[in-house]
């Protein structure tokens, strides 16, 4: 990782474990005064917000734990890195607001109907309630900012938390303002407020809750707005993508992963296709700033394809060089004429087999077409010429297949292909494999299957071993 980039995320663990830590301290001080007031006056109202902040204070300590968690970096447990934490001290929080209303509710519903117990609306419970409404106030403020910052999922359930209990306190207060009325004018249903008021906080925390606990469960099954879908795949649609076929985009704690499939012309040079893949990266990134992009192109045949392209593609499939390529029409067919390049250890017949099947190939590709003559030529002096070697390719496959059922994650080796190139065998395969696995897992896995096929055949010369999602 760039010493930049080290050091922006070391900057933004530690702000976002500040801001967590003060209201660690910030609740303590709240459920405290709240709960001594509470007590003190034995209003329902203020022992209800009590129980509130008393949760909130488990809350903040498990976000300022999860905050520290979810700043980790990936490893090789958690390929996707450690940001779900967040999103499953959401949901812890969600659960502990959920209990409190029961009690709270059963407690007013109690008080309302069946025993009444006097209110004492002394200034003590005006004081703690007006400072938790300015503590509140400045708190939420504070987590919201460093929450939209750093998109910390954890951190604006807190702020959340804390611009609720603004509101609930209000009700609280007004409850208060009601029954230290009634005591001056005698007025009996007034003092029914702080039980009114304590279900009024109720109903504000049930709402947020469930409100908050449907968009945690949202992020950790890895559900995702259809219109950001949309606006990922219109964002990939750069010039030479011919069709957006797959997006996936999650989101864990602050990071945001996805990953798209896209289709390019067949006949595009690897640097091409290179280039686009990274112009979708960029373009992606646009609409997801900062997230994690993996872009993987598939070759396929583009609308107006050219035939000299088609020519070019089926050589380059069986590994063969053409050149001085010329399509003409004979009796309303296409004609062809071209060089053939091949190793040029070859015998006549080998040579002719090669451009046999090439023939065979291209006729498979194009019925319409008509004569096909080929002019077949040595390599010239140092361009490299594949040879197969079926023997080989026996050994090389039940090697990979073996190592495939062992090693984790799993894969399923396929297209395996062995060549005898200028004196030394060449491997090549592809190897479908989970498409939810890290690129960083699928690279070790390569370098394993790789280390068993030179342990059993040390004499090998390059091996590529291409992963690609498999297939659904």
């Amino acid at each position: 990782m760039p010493t930049g980039n080290h050091e922006a995320t070391a900057h933004a663990d530690r702000e976002k474990k500040r801001v967590a830590l003060t209201s660690v301290a910030a609740a303590v001080v709240l459920t405290g005064g709240k709960l001594a007031v509470g007590l003190m006056t034995c209003s329902l109202g203020i022992l209800s917000e009590a129980a509130h902040s008393g949760l909130d204070l488990v809350a903040a300590v498990v976000t300022y734990f999860a905050v520290r968690v979810s700043g980790r970096p990936a490893d090789q447990d958690h390929t996707y890195g450690h940001g779900k934490v967040e999103n499953l001290s959401a949901l812890f929080e969600t659960v502990l607001l959920l209990v409190t209303c029961v009690w709270i509710i059963k407690e007013a519903v109690t008080r309302l109907f069946f025993e009444e117990k006097e209110v004492d609306a002394n200034a003590w419970g005006f004081v703690v309630i007006v400072v938790s409404i300015v503590i509140d106030y400045s708190r939420s403020r504070a987590l919201l900012r460093v929450a939209r910052k750093y998109h910390s999922q954890a951190l604006e359930a807190d702020a959340l938390h804390f611009s609720t209990d603004i509101w609930s306190s209000a009700v609280v207060l007004a409850g208060l303002g009601c029954v230290w009325v009634a005591d001056r004018i005698g007025s009996h249903w007034l003092t029914e407020a702080d039980s009114v008021a304590a279900l009024g906080v109720a109903g504000i925390v049930v709402w947020v809750s469930l409100k908050l606990g449907k968009r945690t469960i949202d992020d950790l099954l890895d559900a995702v707005a259809p219109r950001l879908r949309e606006s990922v795949a219109h964002a990939a649609r750069v010039p030479g993508v011919l069709n957006v076929s797959d997006v996936r985009v999650r989101q864990s704690g602050p990071e945001t992963f996805a990953e798209i499939t896209l289709s390019v012309g067949r006949d595009a040079a690897f640097e091409r296709a290179h280039d686009i893949t990274t112009a979708v990266e960029d373009a992606v990134r646009k609409v997801l700033p900062g997230a994690h992009v993996v872009v993987h192109a598939e070759p396929v045949k583009a609308e107006g394809e050219n035939f000299e392209a088609q020519v070019r593609v089926v050589a380059g499939r069986q590994g063969l060089a053409v050149h001085n390529v010329r399509v003409s029409e004979e009796n309303g067919k296409p004609a062809l004429d071209l060089h053939i390049e091949v190793w040029h250890g070859l015998t006549v017949a080998e040579a002719h087999a090669k451009s046999d099947a090439f023939e065979a190939e291209l006729r498979g590709a194009n019925a319409e077409l008509g004569r096909i003559t080929t002019h077949l030529e040595p390599a010239p002096e140092g361009v490299v010429r594949q040879q197969e070697a079926p023997a080989l390719e026996k050994r090389v496959k039940a090697t990979l297949q073996a190592a495939s059922k062992e090693l984790t994650p799993h894969c399923e080796p396929h297209d395996i292909q062995v060549t005898f190139v200028n004196g030394e065998y060449e491997v090549r395969c592809h190897c479908w494999i989970d498409p939810a696995e890290s690129l960083e897992a699928a690279h070790h896995l390569t370098q394993k299957l790789e280390q068993r096929l030179r342990a059993r055949l040390p004499k090998l010369g390059p091996v590529v071993i291409h992963v690609e999602p498999a297939p659904k």
